[in-house]
C-alpha cells in the first residue's frame, strides 16, 4: 500500500468552477473526524501492512478548515495506527491549504503536526480573475502564506495554476507564469479552466454571459507554460505537473503508476490493483454508516480489459510513458497496431521499449488515448 488519502469536504464558500464533492457546512467537521478516524478503524483489513504506506495526502475541499483540534485528532490516530514510520521523516505527508488560511496561528498548529510539504490553490495571481473564481484569497496573501510556509522550515511546497480565463491573454497568462516562478516553489500544476456540469461557472457558460477562449489560444497558454518552466529549471514529469528535481509528487504518481492506494472519508476513492471502490458522496449518510460501523461503498472489479484501459489512461500521461514489456498480449500488439498512426505523425514515441507522448502530442493527448483504447 502506497499512498493513503482523506478526503475533507468542508469549504468556507463554493468557489465557481469548482466540481469536486464539498460542503460549507463547518459544523460537521468534528463528527467528520470522528467518522475518519473509524473508517481508519474499519479498513484495518484493507491496509493490511501499514509500513507499506509511504505518502499521504489529505485533500479536499479545504483541509485548512479544519481547527487545530481536529487536525491534531486526524493525524494522532494515523499515528495510533502506526502508518507514520520515523514519526513520517521518511514519507511525503501533503496538506492541501488555501492561501488566506496560512497565518502565524496556522503555521503554529502546523508545526505540531507531521505536514512536510503544502499544496496551495493559487490559481492565478490576477485579483479580477480571483473574483470571477469565488476565490476567498488575494495575489498579496499567496506572497505572504509563502514566506510564513518557509518560516517553520517547509521545504516543499507545490501550488495549483489555472489559464484559459474567459478574455484571458497570453501575455497575462505568461505574467501568472513567471510569477509562479518568482516565488521559487518546488511544484507546480497547471490546468485549463474546465466547466464542469452542475458549477457555477458551467451555468454561466450555457447562459451566454461568458464564452470559452479558442482552442488556439489555449493551445498557445500551454505552450507558453511548458516554455516558461522548463527554462526555469522544472521538469516537466506529467502532462499538467512541473516539479524541481527530486521534488515530483510521490502522492500523484502512484496513481499514475497503478501502485495501490486507500481513500478515507465521503466520496474517497480505493485502488488494490485488482479492484477499486468508492465511498458514498454525502457526508451525513458517510457519518451515519461509519457510527453504526459500516462502510457505505460501491465496489467495481477490474477485468483485464479495464486495467490496460486505466494503464493507458495515467501511465501515458507520465514523461516516463507505458512499458511494453509490462503488458501481455494481446493488449500490447493492440498498442503496438493501433499507435502506428500516431508514432507516423508524430505525436508518439517508442524509446528503450516505452511508449510516450512527445511535445506536439501533448497537446492532442485526449484523442491519441481514446484511439488506444481497448474497446
Amino acid at each position: 500500500m502506497a499512498g493513503l488519502y482523506f478526503h475533507i469536504p468542508f469549504c468556507a464558500s463554493r468557489c465557481s468552477y469548482c466540481g469536486f464533492f464539498s460542503t460549507t457546512n463547518l459544523e460537521m467537521q468534528d463528527r467528520y473526524v470522528s467518522a475518519l478516524c473509524r473508517e481508519m478503524d474499519l479498513r484495518e483489513s484493507y491496509i493490511k501492512d501499514a509500513c507499506d504506506i509511504n505518502t499521504i495526502y489529505v485533500g479536499g475541499g479545504t483541509p485548512s478548515q479544519l481547527s487545530e483540534r481536529n487536525l491534531k485528532r486526524l493525524f494522532g490516530h494515523i499515528a495510533d495506527k502506526g502508518m507514520l514510520r520515523a514519526n513520517g521523516k521518511d514519507m511525503e505527508i501533503t496538506l492541501e491549504c488555501n492561501p488566506d488560511d496560512v497565518n502565524e496561528r496556522f503555521c503554529q498548529a502546523l508545526q505540531a503536526l507531521p505536514v512536510n510539504r503544502i499544496s496551495m490553490g493559487v490559481q492565478t495571481f490576477s485579483d479580477k480573475r480571483l473574483r470571477f473564481l469565488h476565490r476567498r484569497h488575494t495575489a498579496t496573501e499567496v506572497y505572504r502564506a509563502i514566506r510564513l510556509l518557509r518560516g517553520i522550515g517547509i521545504e516543499n511546497i507545490s501550488i495549483d495554476l489555472m489559464f484559459g480565463f474567459p478574455d484571458e491573454t497570453i501575455d497575462e497568462w505568461r505574467n501568472d507564469v513567471e510569477e509562479a516562478i518568482s516565488l521559487n516553489v518546488e511544484h507546480i500544476s497547471a490546468y485549463s479552466l474546465m466547466y464542469e456540469e452542475g458549477t457555477k461557472l458551467y451555468r454561466q457558460l450555457e447562459n451566454g454571459e461568458i464564452k470559452k477562449v479558442n482552442e488556439e489560444t489555449e493551445r498557445l497558454m500551454y505552450e507558453t507554460l511548458i516554455e516558461e518552466l522548463s527554462n526555469a529549471g522544472y521538469e516537466h514529469y506529467e502532462i499538467s505537473n512541473f516539479a524541481r528535481h527530486g521534488y515530483r509528487s510521490r502522492h500523484n504518481s502512484s496513481y499514475w503508476q497503478a501502485i495501490p492506494y486507500m481513500g478515507i472519508g465521503a466520496a474517497a476513492h480505493s485502488y488494490d490493483v485488482t479492484s477499486r471502490q468508492w465511498n458514498v458522496a454525502d457526508i451525513t449518510k458517510y457519518i451515519k454508516a461509519i457510527e453504526q460501523g459500516n462502510v457505505p461503498f460501491e465496489y467495481e472489479r477490474l477485468d483485464a480489459n479495464t486495467r490496460y484501459n486505466d494503464l493507458i489512461t495515467t501511465a501515458l500521461r507520465t514523461k516516463e510513458g507505458i512499458s511494453l514489456q509490462d503488458i501481455e498480449p494481446p493488449y500490447r500488439d493492440y498498442l503496438v497496431s493501433n499507435a502506428k498512426k500516431a508514432i507516423a505523425n508524430g505525436f508518439l514515441r517508442i524509446d528503450n521499449d516505452r511508449l510516450h507522448l512527445t511535445r506536439d502530442g501533448l497537446f492532442i493527448s485526449d484523442d491519441i488515448m481514446s484511439d488506444l483504447i481497448w474497446i
